[in-house]
């Protein structure tokens, strides 16, 4: 049973219980139901006060099914988006979920099941979400696999290439799908990670794909300035969602987040904030090429 943590709010209302390690000792099979996952992640943001920063506009999020990607759709469709999301077919009972809970804020939700590590069905996600939606204004770049490996010589070429194609190949697909469709004021959102800044002793091909989203988020900004598309990156700490308990030990998965300053992973709708402010020109508007790390505590600053 997670023991929770009392954080006070900042402005008035009752504190929030956030759930700490050890959870429950569960492994879950890849890639990770994220109903079978106990606690159950946060994602609805209770506490958060939307205000139609993305009234009328069109996202597409890639692994919004669950996790983080599934907190994001629904506080895009809070703040007025119809979003468009992408998952594997497994992860059906997920994309449900976030359908029904983005209808349930009155907007329009497009499921797009498929594997993204095919250049031809990053470019239908495109052509579909257009096609059912009307537009595109966002597109938030979030799918990932991870496998840890004690030793570099423990990763096989297979698994090496699978987190490069799933991690960083769909970034550029998407993208360059995308661009002929997003007008000036548009916003490109990647999911990066702290693994990407900092390495990570057990996920060497996932560390630097993420070093790679850093990149491209920076040179991809440069190129697109004058076009008036923002590029921007999230790289979260640890965060409660399938990924992680879908790849470590139970043991370790109990305890996933605990070495952070505030003992605990983040939750989901902590961290999905952070992609309404990229996407909201009322929030960014001079901001582009920008990585910001929520880490529970830590810092990346010299």
């Amino acid at each position: 049973m997670a023991k929770s943590s009392s954080k006070k709010p900042a402005s008035g209302g009752a504190a929030v219980q956030e759930p700490m390690p050890p959870f429950e000792e569960k492994h879950l099979d890849k890639p990770g139901i994220e109903s079978e996952l106990e606690p159950r992640p946060r994602y609805y943001a209770p506490k958060y006060k939307p205000a139609g920063k993305l009234e009328g506009m069109v996202a597409l999020i890639t692994g919004g099914d669950s996790g983080i990607g599934r907190a994001v759709a629904l506080i895009y469709a809070r703040e007025g988006a119809d979003v468009a999301i992408t998952y594997l077919p497994e992860e059906q009972p997920d994309a449900d979920e976030t359908r029904k809970q983005v209808e349930a804020c009155g907007r329009r939700a497009v499921l797009l099941a498929g594997d993204l590590t095919r250049k031809e069905f990053c470019e239908q996600t495109v052509e579909r979400t257009v096609a059912e939606l009307g537009r595109l204004d966002i597109v938030v770049n979030n799918a990932a696999y991870q496998q840890s490996q004690k030793q570099p010589e423990d990763i096989s070429d297979e698994q090496w290439d699978r987190t490069f194609r799933t991690n960083i190949y769909p970034y550029f697909h998407v993208v360059k799908a995308a661009l002929p469709h997003l007008k000036r004021g548009a916003a490109i959102i990647n999911t990066g990670s702290i693994a990407g800044i900092r390495g990570s002793e057990r996920l060497l091909d996932y560390s630097a794909t993420k070093g790679a989203i850093l990149a491209f988020t920076r040179s991809l900004a440069k190129q697109l300035v004058e076009r008036g598309i923002r590029v921007n990156c999230v790289a979260p700490g640890p965060v409660w969602t399938p990924l992680n308990p879908a790849d470590l030990p139970a043991e370790q998965a109990a305890e996933f987040g605990s070495q952070t300053p505030m003992g605990r992973p983040a939750q989901p709708e902590e961290i999905a904030p952070a992609y309404v402010y990229f996407a909201s020109e009322a929030d960014s508007s001079f901001v582009t090429g920008e990585v910001i790390t929520l880490l529970g505590g830590e810092t990346t600053g010299g």
